[in-house]
């Protein structure tokens, strides 16, 4: 299982080309070698692949627009291509974003992408679906995030599972990772821990938090995870390198590289 650092986390200083290339060699500093492109500026992928080679990295997950990957498949295809990406990744159900997990949403997203799922398989690419905590929503007594499972074959569909997110829905990490072996080539590592600061949970360095990172990496390695990114979307007053560092330090003592 190798360590990735989601971009996302330091999208403050990837506005534009000249930060994020810097930012890029940032992470690669502190030992990254993969990275999701997520949260950043706009790029052409030539330009990407040659910033990556510069600074000896990988990106082998994308967050993408829901309205590209649905309406410019092929174009989304061909942008992965470039990249040498081999993960389209959706970071939400749009109308989840705005409105909270509801059915009538549910149905209208399956309706829309099943078909657009089997054709990035079909081109030797893979759909990968992130949670968040609205996913672990009940409706008729299942999930939505099991719905979404049911409904999309683990052939068509990865599950970039937010370990963060399934606990704060009320949820088992590890245990959804056993559940969902077979799906989860990538997933979102980030910790949480109570802050007496704002008297409310935060978002945390891996290791820096209570979440049970030694079961959850045990189960990962028992469900075949490829690729653990580092994600904290809210690094408060700290500097996100410096918490991407302590999060990389951690996950490194456990003989991840």
């Amino acid at each position: 299982m190798k360590i990735g650092a989601q971009l996302y986390t330091v999208r403050n200083q990837c506005k534009t080309l000249d930060d994020l290339d810097e930012t890029l060699g940032k992470i690669a500093d502190i030992g990254y070698r993969h990275v999701q492109l997520s949260g950043i500026c706009a790029y052409e992928p030539d330009w990407m692949k040659r910033v990556l080679r510069k600074y000896g990295l990988k990106a082998e997950i994308t967050h993408y627009p829901y309205a590209k990957i649905v309406g410019d498949t092929d174009g989304t295809i061909a942008f992965h291509n470039k990249l040498k990406c081999k993960y389209i990744g959706l970071g939400s159900i749009p109308e989840f974003k705005k409105n909270g997990s509801r059915p009538e949403d549910l149905r209208k997203f399956l309706a829309e992408i099943k078909p657009v799922a089997e054709k990035i398989a079909a081109s030797g690419h893979k759909f990968m679906y992130h949670n968040h905590n609205m996913e672990l929503s009940h409706y008729e007594g299942k999930t939505y995030l099991d719905m979404i499972c049911e409904a999309l074959p683990a052939d068509i569909c990865g599950i970039t599972l937010d370990t963060y997110w399934v606990q704060a829905g009320g949820g088992d990490p590890a245990a959804y990772i056993r559940k969902l072996k077979g799906r989860l080539d990538c997933v979102h590592f980030k910790d949480m821990v109570y802050s007496g600061e704002d008297k409310a949970v935060r978002m945390a360095a891996i290791g820096d938090g209570n979440m049970n990172y030694p079961e959850i990496l045990r189960a990962c390695r028992g469900a075949g995870v490829k690729f653990a990114y580092v994600e904290q979307d809210n690094c408060y007053d700290e500097d996100p390198f410096e918490c991407l560092r302590r999060s990389y330090e951690y996950l490194k003592s456990f003989g991840l590289e």
